[in-house]
């Protein structure tokens, strides 16, 4: 007996074979890029995409030793949505959320959707990075499209759908969209009539993990997977990977710590609006019922790789040539101690609570006599710190943390994650399996199709936990001196920042 769980990302699709105690039984994963066929657009093949996740699936099913396959269920990335008729026929790509597709609409909507208002249905602040602005974009410039389409399915409920299953998303990937209603656990009429898009075109809303139908006979034969197979839905991805990983009660956070670096804390209570605003956070539905989750999180993992590539690229060329791992030997290679430099990771996009793409990385601190593992600590640092900001903040709310738990390549390495104890000021665990979000969907799959009677019970016989971080007394000191040290550099590039934008402007004018 055994489940499968299925991850479709922004760059790549996972399928994954798990034993009912956890077990990673068969791993299949393809990668594919974004396309972009004006400046500033991006967007998924949704053909390619779907080919390739069959691709994954086929690759574990036959893949000896697994075992019967009881069921299934899908996690993927938010707000793309993909177009599609009710006989299953594709009809277009998948606009990302960072497709400039959709600006104009979030600018003219932004006087009417004020977040004061829309806040407490939507549970997230408003953006154009949300499927509202694209879907409202391809009814005005693609209508034959628009119209054609049955449906718009985000990425878990398109896959699910291709397999067999009804139209059906679930809540945490419905707040994607910026048209879901927390409280009413529905589409909002209100945003819907505002934004001129129609229900009818919208899939059918519940709590992550319903069975929400069965694998087709067609499907079944092709991807070797058992007839009547039931399809579980399954729920956002850092939902999943928070489940995956054991964090399924108030007081536990997840920290994510892969391209994005992202805290998940989990929370039965939702915040106070205008705090929330404030902060910049987002709420919406957890996998597990009655709970909810929220994103705090930066690209610093991104900027671990921008330094990778800058400063170790030959490096790390040769290490592949050798089938070795070269992160390993630029983190030995960083101060045991905390570091000299005081910086910002806002190489791309602020945190939060700004999400803004008009700032700038900075290094401060730099010597002659800096060394490259000086400058990789002080990227850790700054990542960390930047968290910390914002987590600290969630306590006026009455967030709890009282575990974090890290998922995510950078979690492998034990000096982040000292490193992450000793600022946050809080224990830190890793999880024995890497594959949280697969796995996070096969419990999923388990809990909707019976095998487990809950999460509690399931988190209890599939997730495996490592090793045990605590913040180290003598470093806390120190990096409670540095984290007033990174709140003043960050406000003085801002004021800056601000200050270049109205000195832009006025000579425009």
């Amino acid at each position: 007996m055994s489940l499968l769980g299925i991850d479709i990302g922004t760059t790549g699709c996972k399928s994954a074979v798990f034993s009912e105690e956890g077990e990673l039984l068969a791993l299949a994963y393809e990668e594919y890029d974004h396309h972009s066929p004006q400046p500033g657009w991006a967007e998924l093949d949704s053909v390619e995409v779907w080919e390739k996740t069959k691709s994954t699936i086929t690759q574990v099913t036959h893949t000896p030793g697994i075992g019967s396959i009881d069921a299934l269920a899908v996690t993927s990335l938010g707000e793309a949505m993909v177009p599609v008729t009710k006989e299953r026929e594709i009809l277009g790509s998948s606009i990302l959320n960072y497709d400039i597709r959709g600006q104009d609409y979030a600018n003219a909507l932004k006087d009417l959707l004020p977040n004061e208002t829309v806040y407490p249905i939507t549970g997230v602040n408003f953006s154009y990075l949300f499927s509202m602005t694209k879907m409202m974009w391809i009814k005005n410039h693609q209508p034959d499209l628009y119209e054609k389409a049955d449906f718009f399915l985000p990425w878990s409920a398109f896959i699910s759908f291709m397999l067999g299953g009804d139209p059906v998303v679930d809540f945490s990937t419905a707040s994607r969209t910026y048209l879901f209603d927390i409280n009413k656990e529905d589409w909002s009429d209100d945003l819907l009539a505002l934004s001129g898009l129609d229900r009818a075109k919208l899939p059918l809303t519940v709590q992550a993990g319903r069975i929400i139908g069965q694998v087709s006979d067609s499907i079944s034969a092709l991807l070797n997977l058992p007839k009547g197979l039931p399809i579980v839905i399954g729920a956002h991805d850092q939902c999943a990977n928070a489940v995956g990983s054991g964090v399924i009660n108030d007081g536990q956070v997840m920290l994510g710590m892969g391209t994005f670096t992202c805290a998940v804390p989990v929370f039965s209570q939702r915040y106070q609006t205008a705090k929330a605003i404030q902060l910049g956070v987002n709420t919406e539905h957890h996998a597990v019922p009655r709970h909810f989750v929220s994103f705090i999180y930066n690209q610093g993992g991104s900027v671990v790789k921008w330094f990778r590539d800058t400063f170790a690229g030959l490096d790390a060329r040769n290490c592949q040539a050798q089938g070795d791992e070269i992160y390993e030997h630029l983190f030995n290679e960083m101060p045991s101690e905390p570091g000299n430099l005081v910086m910002l990771p806002y190489f791309s996009i602020s945190g939060l609570p700004e999400l803004t793409g008009e700032t700038s990385g900075i290094i401060a601190g730099l010597r002659l006599t800096t060394q490259r593992g000086e400058i990789l600590k002080g990227i850790v640092e700054s990542i960390i710190l930047d968290l910390r900001m914002t987590l600290g903040s969630l306590s006026e709310v009455g967030l709890g943390m009282e575990e974090v738990v890290t998922v995510g390549g950078g979690s492998k390495s034990d000096a982040w994650m000292q490193i992450c104890a000793d600022i946050l000021g809080c224990p830190m665990r890793r999880t024995r399996v890497v594959e949280s979000g697969t796995l996070g969907s096969a419990i999923t799959a388990g809990v909707g199709s019976g095998i487990y009677s809950d999460y509690h019970e399931a988190v209890r016989r599939t997730v495996a936990m490592g090793e045990y971080f605590e913040p180290i007394n003598a470093n806390q000191a120190v990096y409670d001196q540095k984290f007033g040290q990174f709140i003043i550099l960050r406000e003085r590039m801002m004021n800056y920042l601000g200050e270049l934008t109205i000195q832009t402007m006025d000579k425009k004018n």
